[in-house]
């Protein structure tokens, strides 16, 4: 996939996510979380009130450390398109 189709995609699974109004599983939005930080380069850190919660995802940001951007972009997508193909 090219980096401009990559892109594209990677914003509709965004858009996808965002407009789900049921909960997600916890390990799910952790996933996404990782590799959404990951993908846009954003390493601001996490703003939990809670520190557990600020703990577990700083854990998921250091398990894709060695991930490139857009492999970043690509697992993201690949988590949405399989998580909505298997609860629709």
């Amino acid at each position: 996939m090219k980096s401009e189709e990559l892109d594209i995609t990677f914003q509709e699974s965004v858009a996808r996510i965002n407009a789900h109004t049921e909960p997600f599983p916890a390990d799910f939005l952790l996933r996404l979380y990782a590799y959404y930080k990951k993908a846009t380069n954003n390493y601001g850190r996490p703003s939990s009130s809670k520190p557990i919660i600020n703990a577990f995802k700083t854990n998921a940001l250091f398990q894709v450390k060695d991930v490139s951007e857009d492999e970043a972009k690509q697992v993201y997508i690949d988590l949405v398109n399989n998580y909505f193909l298997y609860r629709e």
